[in-house]
């Protein structure tokens, strides 16, 4: 039987977090459930577009609506093997949602795997689970890592960083690091 892997989502999450995650993860055979509180499955989730232009901080654009495949209100996670965290600005709201970290805590709890990217890491913090551990996320959101007790790990936009469960990536052009470094996690090997 494949793997369940949770996706959380929200309202403005980067559009390539989860477009990209969800695709390959599938890819490779594992069951992938893409959730939204107060939505359901066949509801979407509008997405956004981080571009890195030369800007001091990344610009905005609209992305294309992502449709979920589960229902937030009916997620067991304990029938879920590991859990995915895209980030863009959804994050910023659903760390505020009790039921989200309180899933995030289960995981966390169980030695699940989980892949957080970006501001992904809002969700971490706000949940308590990052108290000793290293990661990594978009640098301005460094000083809630260490704020929550976690180091924060400084390291190139496309790489990745593993803490026992823990895989995380600064942003969106770490996701061949980032998704090989969940996958080896998650205890598949992959040969090429």
């Amino acid at each position: 039987m494949a793997k369940q892997i949770l996706l959380l989502a929200g309202d403005f999450v980067e559009d390539y977090e989860i477009m990209v995650p969800f695709q390959m993860l599938q890819m490779l055979g594992y069951t992938v459930h893409a959730v939204c509180p107060d939505k359901k499955a066949g509801d979407q989730v509008r997405t956004a577009i981080h571009d890195f232009e030369g800007d001091q901080t990344y610009s905005e654009k609209s992305g294309h609506n992502f449709t979920l495949n589960a229902t937030f209100s009916e997620v067991d996670a304990t029938s879920y093997d590991a859990l995915v965290i895209p980030g863009g600005r959804a994050p910023e709201y659903l760390r505020l949602n009790p039921e989200v970290l309180n899933i995030v805590r289960h995981f966390s709890e169980s030695d699940k795997p989980i892949a957080a990217i970006c501001h992904g890491l809002q969700i971490l913090s706000a949940a308590g689970i990052l108290k000793g551990r290293t990661c990594t996320a978009y640098p301005a959101c460094g000083p809630e890592v260490t704020l929550a007790g976690g180091k924060f790990k400084e390291i190139d936009i496309a790489s990745a960083y593993v803490d026992g469960n823990l895989v995380t990536a600064p942003a969106w052009p770490a996701h061949p690091a980032w998704i090989a470094e969940f996958v080896k996690v998650l205890g598949a090997k992959i040969e090429i």
